[in-house]
């Protein structure tokens, strides 16, 4: 029982690991002068894509137990803060790095860029769910925890359009990107509880077997 607990505390802890190699082995490359083309603007667009990728496996979670039985529920609170994290380095790079801290070009480009609009809406939204991502906080909020943490959907939406938007060659990736946080969200608004009524009624009838 000891070691069970010990390797679910250690492997939450290697998500976290594992999770932030990405952004150290790029910070690597573009201290060593190994991003070619305007680094900054790569640096900023890899730590974007990342955080993008970390949301959907985030909200993914959920499906997967439900429809597959795997259950990862135990490092979705890392998936989700690693999710956050990328986003502030995004965040901090378009700031401080390409902008400068340049707050005038900043506020202009939020009011008349509607994909940077769209990227700062979602990331303010993301802030309070970061804040409350722990224990104390599902029980001092209850079930408004939940409701609260709705706001994953509009925030994964927000950040794959975000990205749709941004790109200025088309790729498939974002598309596929945009499609993917649109079936993971319609599948937590209009099919989980179908699922879960289905597979309710297949245990009654096994039980009653």
């Amino acid at each position: 029982m000891i070691a069970s607990r010990v390797w679910r505390s250690a492997s939450v802890w290697l998500v976290y690991v594992v999770g932030f190699v990405p952004a150290a082995w790029y910070f690597y490359l573009g201290a060593t002068g190994q991003i070619p083309g305007n680094a900054v603007k790569v640096f900023e667009h890899l730590l974007g894509v990342w955080a993008l990728r970390f949301l959907l496996v985030t909200l993914a979670v959920t499906p997967i137990r439900d429809l597959f039985g795997i259950n990862l529920i135990r490092y979705r609170r890392a998936l989700g803060l690693l999710a956050f994290w990328y986003v502030v380095m995004h965040f901090s790079t378009y700031m401080i790095l390409d902008q400068a801290l340049n707050f005038q070009v900043i506020v202009n480009d939020i009011a008349k860029r509607p994909f940077i609009t769209i990227g700062m809406a979602s990331f303010a939204l993301l802030i309070p769910l970061a804040i409350t991502s722990n224990s104390w906080s599902i029980r001092k909020l209850g079930s408004r925890w939940n409701s609260l943490h709705k706001l994953s959907y509009v925030i994964i939406l927000g950040g794959a359009l975000h990205y749709l938007m941004a790109v200025r060659v088309i790729t498939p990736e974002p598309a596929i990107y945009m499609a993917i946080a649109a079936v993971l969200v319609g599948y937590r608004l209009f099919f989980r509880s179908r699922v879960l009524a289905w597979r309710k009624q297949r245990r009654a009838v096994a039980m009653a077997r």
